[in-house]
């Protein structure tokens, strides 16, 4: 009895072990199976939550949409705080509906809007909503028309603009022409009217109590502002709004920093940094476990001919300072890449027609009123060719004849009268040949003498007629009769290779010349290029203004002031201390040349640029300069005109695509400006930031218009029509 206790207790034990290792298989089928399952049935989806916080450098100023122009880190909070009527949508590069739906009547002069339902300020609460009307819209826009409002070049905008309320959710702008690019100012963020009472129209820009704790309808609300040592701080917490999607960070937080090297210290602590600064290999400066991003703006760097100037108004000239122009060296030296050569975006950016050719800028320059003295030298070395070619004087152009020697001229009686003289001396009859004139001229003292240099020999008939001219030069030494009878030589060169004589590699122009004590040579790649000359012996020194920031620009005046003394163009760089004093130089057109930069914004619109009422007039009264002057060349064009009015108005793309052809054409053949570069800007931020798409933007802010996509979180959802209940049919159709 025992023995079969004992046995049957090993049996227990075994089978105890085998269900042991049964449940343990089970266990851990079923834990693969139910992993499986979730893997197979689910998908990574953004989660809610999160702190997103950016770093930039530069000084916090008034939120407020209507005074943000000029400040870019202001702009960005601004683009989160506030909304407008309608947003520019940088994936799609279109105007869409924001907090009211649009309506635009056929002929682009009517707009009329609806505010969507439950739009709110940021300051409504269920006991106090604070909804959102058109008397805000009216006011927003209606404030910016008085006469008395601070901000001028906003105003410019809405000038002539029809508006009214047409019901509790409609508001309508009647424009007095057509714009077909009007929705773009219906995307500046609306202002609560009641926020403003009170407070007159021409110290808004004064009412700091609104602008520090700002009040607006956008996604997300003012908080907090936090000075510390290192930083300021702003922080903006998510406002539900029912009208859109759900964005999934709940908190974006902006760190100020005075420089960049201060960010850097920081950076630990940061998700983004707005704008990265680039070093002398163009390599973004920040930490590898940032991604940065390259992307361009509507913007190009150019170089403004001030077409009032009479200096630049000769075309030639314009068109060779556009050929000698290294825009290559430029974008290199400052760590761009993007040239472009029209001011017109829309069309095609790399579509450059005016390289870096200063064989052709010569020619340029050749054919303009400004000369360089190799040039002079030659014109007048050609015209004394053309002198000597024809007529019946035959004498070298070139002589070397000691003081007491004697020049001996021949000609025929049958083309010289007799009696004729000689640069003063009589012809007398050839001893050994008949029908032969012969003529000694002297070199020491008395009529008709030979000098040393240059002499015009004429021939005159017995009554004083000049018959035929030629041009002699004259010397004793050996060295300078070589070195004029190779200026004679390279006239010849030049002559052949004007009229395609020549192989390529052997061919002159002008500019492989070079003036030494008078007389031309070849141009050695070590002689200096003097500076070019009109026919009134004025110099080309032309006066280029550019301004102190961005820094490039400096870099920049340098490189051009370079690349034009080798064409002879002499330039004076002007770069004001301040802003101020750069602005009145700018204002006043004090310049010949301005390097600077424009922006065309979302809707690509040239039309301030470069029509003719963008012209600043030039008047004895300085009231009547304006700010929105922002024709910098002074460019006045009746085709032009006329193009860029077409471009605004129409609602027909082709038409607007084929004038935008046209124009970029009569802007090239008129060559206002020397267009360089599209910059180019950086944005970074941590890997753990999950759905950025920049694109397409028109302002470093537009990157938060995509802010819904971003999330910091993630978090796994079933398949639609999966759950766990769908998990015991997934395992039986394992098992079939």
């Amino acid at each position: 009895m025992r023995r079969f206790s004992h046995h049957q207790l090993r049996l227990l034990r075994w089978e105890y072990i085998l269900l042991l290792i049964a449940s343990i298989a089970f266990v851990i089928s079923f834990i693969i199976l139910t992993k499986s399952f979730y893997k197979n049935n689910t998908k990574v989806v953004p989660g809610k939550g999160g702190t997103y916080i950016e770093g930039s450098v530069g000084e916090l100023q008034p939120l407020n949409p209507w005074f943000t122009v000029t400040n870019d880190v202001s702009r960005d909070i601004v683009s989160l705080v506030f909304s407008g009527l309608l947003r520019y949508n940088p994936l799609t590069q279109q105007i869409e509906d924001d907090l009211a739906t649009i309506d635009v009547s056929s002929d682009n002069r009517i707009y009329t809007l609806k505010l969507k339902d439950d739009i709110y300020w940021h300051d409504s609460t269920p006991e106090n909503p604070h909804p959102v009307t058109p008397e805000d819209v009216l006011f927003t826009f209606q404030t910016i028309q008085n006469p008395n409002f601070p901000n001028t070049l906003l105003r410019q905008n809405y000038l002539g603009v029809e508006m009214e309320k047409i019901d509790d959710k409609t508001i309508r702008f009647k424009l007095e022409e057509p714009y077909g690019f009007f929705k773009s100012n219906l995307t500046l963020g609306i202002l609560p009217k009641d926020a403003f009472e009170g407070v007159p129209i021409a110290k808004l820009d004064q009412a700091l109590g609104f602008a520090f704790n700002p009040i607006g309808a956008g996604p997300y609300a003012y908080k907090s502002f936090i000075q510390t040592e290192l930083s300021s701080e702003v922080t903006l917490e998510k406002f539900e709004r029912p009208f859109e999607e759900k964005y999934h960070i709940q908190r974006v937080i902006f760190r100020i920093f005075s420089d960049y090297n201060s960010l850097l210290s920081d950076i630990r602590n940061l998700d983004g940094v707005r704008h990265v600064p680039r070093n002398d290999n163009g390599e973004p400066i920040i930490p590898r476990q940032f991604k940065a991003v390259n992307y361009t703006l509507p913007q190009y760097v150019a170089l403004f001919f001030n077409m009032d100037r009479p200096i630049v108004k000769d075309k030639n000239l314009r068109l060779g300072l556009q050929l000698g122009t290294n825009k290559q060296e430029i974008i290199n030296s400052i760590g761009e890449s993007l040239i472009v050569d029209t001011p017109l975006l829309q069309i095609d950016v790399m579509d450059w027609r005016y390289k870096y050719d200063k064989q052709s800028a010569q020619g340029a320059f050749f054919s303009s009123d400004w000369h360089l003295p190799e040039k002079v030298r030659l014109q007048r070395l050609l015209e004394m060719r053309e002198a000597n070619s024809v007529g019946p004087l035959k004498i070298d152009p070139i002589v070397l004849i000691d003081t007491g020697a004697i020049l001996t001229v021949t000609g025929s009686y049958s083309n010289t009268p007799r009696n004729s003289t000689v640069h003063g001396q009589k012809i007398q009859d050839h001893q050994t040949e008949s029908g032969v004139w012969i003529v000694p001229l002297s070199t020491h003292g008395g009529t008709g003498t030979l000098s040393l240099g240059q002499n015009l020999i004429r021939l005159m008939d017995s009554e004083g007629n000049i018959l035929d001219s030629t041009y002699v030069w004259r010397t004793s030494k050996p060295k300078e009769y070589k070195r004029a009878a190779e200026e004679q030589n390279l006239v010849e060169v030049f002559l052949a290779s004007r009229n395609n004589k020549l192989p390529e590699e052997q061919s002159i122009s002008v500019g492989d010349l070079y003036v030494e004590k008078g007389m031309l040579r070849r141009r050695l790649t070590t002689d200096p290029y003097d500076i070019r000359i009109n026919t009134e012996g004025d110099r080309l020194s032309l006066t280029l203004l550019t301004s102190s920031n961005p820094p490039q620009y400096k870099e920049i005046a340098e490189l051009i002031k370079k690349q034009w003394g080798l064409l002879g163009v002499h330039i004076s760089i002007v770069v004001p201390t301040s802003r101020d004093e750069f602005e009145e130089k700018l204002v006043t057109r004090d310049y010949d040349i301005v390097l600077f930069g424009q922006s065309l914004l979302d809707n690509l619109d040239s039309f301030p640029y470069w029509h003719s009422t963008g012209v600043q007039k030039m008047t004895d009264n300085r009231n009547d300069l304006r700010l929105d002057a922002y024709n910098l060349s002074q460019y006045s064009s009746l085709e032009a005109d006329v193009l860029l009015k077409i471009i605004r108005q129409t609602s027909d793309d082709e038409e607007r695509e084929k004038s935008l052809e046209e124009l970029r054409e009569v802007i090239r053949n008129d060559v206002p400006a020397i267009f360089l570069y599209s910059p180019i800007y950086t944005y970074a931020y941590d890997s753990d930031l999950q759905g950025v798409k920049l694109e397409n933007l028109s302002l470093h802010s537009d990157r938060f218009l995509t802010i819904n996509n971003w999330f910091l979180k993630m978090e796994k959802v079933f398949l639609p029509g999966k759950s766990w209940w769908s998990f015991p049919g997934w395992v039986i159709t394992l098992i079939r």
